[in-house]
């Protein structure tokens, strides 16, 4: 059976038949639909016309807008590069009757996927999409379970690129993150409390490509995650785990196959960091993390953050305990390869990394 199909045009919805030849029979659950936007027309609209596993398509071309996902199933497919959501010229002020359909928009944000603490947006997948010039973040999710992003370009975005709290089972998969004011993906437990490190269930971060960001990525407060096969160059920090004294402690991930090569863009300090420059992986205040098999070459500064793959205490001095770092390939970077400056952690080991320098000496295998 074919998949409905409807056009969305000005102002009018066009239908065409479920089967080639067969009666429209009336059904508890109507077969999904493609719903297929065209430039000048509105993405949000056909969101919300939209049914759980219906499909918007929208058509190569750019569109100035916010959209707000609320609903489960969906799934927002652009062209390639060729569809590109950018802010509006003039944004959009919510009031008694947008409130809802504004706050994405409201929040500078240029696709949002929100859910509430008692009932999660489940299974939304967005493909092919760019964002572009938002003030916040390209994509920012709240509260979703088995969100998907794959093919999104996401650039010189304010904040975050692709940004994800309080989620679980989260894939986001061979996109492209560049320029953006923070993170280029951004995965924490909240943003906006304090809190123990929450378990995301698994969720994927894999074969994206990060440059010229502050962070390639950032896995804040959060536990059960893997950070895999990624190419991560001309950011501040390559990867970068943070975690606090609040329980559980961030970690129990694991961070591997990436190439994070020459990440040495300035970064200034903020309140609660100091200056980032020339960082590969910073663990900061994790447990039970494993850092294998990675290529980290050429990352070079002079900031107490600098080198190849270092631990450190976190700003509130957390200590790192029960890492291990091992098979990575780490040369070329300064000061140092591998770099301990947390000593008062314990249970930290590294074996069998190829490398030059380390901090204190004697940990490099060859």
């Amino acid at each position: 059976m074919r998949k409905n199909h409807i056009k969305c045009l000005v102002g009018i919805t066009v239908t065409t038949a479920t089967a080639l030849g067969a009666a429209v029979v009336p059904s508890a659950a109507a077969a999904p639909r493609d719903l297929v936007v065209h430039p000048g027309n509105s993405i949000q609209k056909a969101v919300n016309a939209a049914a759980p596993g219906d499909t918007v398509v929208v058509l190569p071309g750019t569109y100035r807008e916010s959209v707000l996902i609320t609903k489960p199933g969906l799934t927002l497919r652009g062209t390639d590069g060729r569809t590109v959501i950018m802010p509006a010229a003039t944004p959009a002020k919510a009031t008694k009757t947008t409130k809802v359909a504004n706050t994405c928009a409201a929040n500078g944000n240029g696709i949002c996927v929100v859910g509430t603490k008692t009932r999660t947006v489940d299974d939304v997948h967005i493909r092919a999409l760019t964002l572009s010039g938002f003030k916040k973040s390209g994509i920012w999710a709240s509260w979703t379970d088995g969100l998907s992003v794959r093919r999104v370009t996401a650039k010189n975005n304010g904040t975050w690129g692709i940004a994800q709290e309080r989620s679980t089972h989260a894939d986001f998969r061979r996109n492209t993150a560049t320029g953006n004011g923070d993170a280029g993906i951004f995965i924490a437990n909240s943003v906006s409390e304090e809190g123990g490190a929450t378990d995301t269930g698994g969720t994927e971060i894999r074969e994206n490509t990060l440059t010229g960001n502050r962070i390639g990525v950032t896995a804040r407060r959060v536990r059960n995650l893997l950070i895999d096969d990624n190419r991560i160059s001309g950011n501040c920090s390559g990867v970068f785990v943070v975690g606090d004294e609040s329980k559980p402690a961030a970690g129990a991930m694991t961070i591997s196959g990436n190439r994070i090569i020459g990440n040495n863009k300035f970064c200034a300090a903020t309140p609660r960091l100091s200056a980032i420059q020339g960082s590969g992986i910073v663990l900061t205040g994790s447990e039970a993390t494993v850092v294998r098999s990675n290529v980290i070459r050429n990352n070079v500064g002079a900031t107490p953050l600098s080198g190849g793959i270092l631990l450190f205490k976190s700003f509130v001095g957390a200590l790192n305990t029960n890492n291990t770092i091992t098979e990575n390939h780490v040369q070329g970077n300064k000061p140092a390869d591998l770099a301990n400056r947390d000593t008062s952690g314990t249970g930290n080991t590294f074996t069998s990394n190829e490398c030059g320098t380390s901090a204190p000496g004697g940990m490099c295998a060859r």
